[in-house]
């Protein structure tokens, strides 16, 4: 079995070929055609690869690619660097956030394919799919609000938007900032209910629900990391109050 590492290493070394390649270096056919080969018996990579990968079978067909994506040797340098970047990451353990594993965990609490799908989404987007990250960010959200509210037997309009299914579900978790007697605590929880209008603005605004026009700018990174993760420990809190209050029946 090849260990992550090397795996690694192979995908930098025809990263670097490629870029070589693409801004004016020297390649031969063979080593391209040999590193694709080799990547492509990894079943468990292949199909995370980068679709050119996958589809461009010779450095021709790699040249007609790349030079449509830039036509400076820096933007296509970005272009390639964005595209292996979080997979080699990912294989050198360096793309997770300390409480992915623990988020995950709690969300078995729903047997619910959607919600562990939406989940799966937001951590594989989060950092080569920016606006795709922040939509799957709010869904996760959405999905974990309505799970609860079915669970307790409260009705909700199918069409109600985020923060409504918010309030309804903190109300009947008693998460109501008003309903608190400390200070601290309605602070911290009218800062929950802001961070989940902010998720729910942000998708509407730079996610990847809605068509986009010309001027529309792709989110940094950061800020899919963002909602991500804000989503993550939002529904985690959510989860655990719910099985908490489920106690108390």
């Amino acid at each position: 079995m090849i260990e992550k590492k090397d795996i690694s290493e192979m995908l930098e070394r025809f990263q670097n070929l490629l870029i070589s390649y693409a801004t004016g270096g020297l390649v031969e056919e063979q080593e391209y055609r040999e590193l694709r080969s080799n990547l492509s018996r990894i079943s468990s990579l292949w199909n995370k690869l980068p679709r050119f990968v996958r589809t461009c079978s010779d450095l021709k067909q790699f040249w007609g690619f790349i030079k449509s994506q830039s036509s400076s040797y820096q933007g296509r340098r970005e272009y390639l660097w964005g595209q292996f970047g979080p997979l080699i990451r990912e294989l050198e353990g360096t793309s997770k956030a300390p409480s992915d594993e623990r988020v995950s965990e709690v969300l078995t609490v729903f047997n619910s394919d959607t919600i562990h799908e939406s989940w799966r989404k937001a951590l594989q987007r989060r950092l080569d799919d920016a606006d795709g990250a922040i939509t799957a960010a709010r869904t996760l959200i959405e999905t974990v609000c309505k799970h609860i509210l079915d669970d307790a037997h409260i009705d909700y309009q199918g069409s109600s938007d985020l923060p409504k299914l918010y309030r309804m579900t903190a109300e009947s978790l008693d998460l109501a900032p008003q309903k608190q007697m400390e200070q601290i605590l309605r602070q911290i929880l009218g800062g929950c209910t802001s961070v989940i209008e902010g998720i729910g603005a942000m998708r509407n605004a730079i996610g990847d629900a809605h068509g986009k026009g010309q001027t529309f700018i792709k989110p940094d990174v950061r800020f899919a990391e963002l909602a991500v993760n804000l989503a993550g420990a939002a529904a985690t809190f959510l989860v655990q109050t719910w099985e908490d209050k489920k106690g108390w029946f």
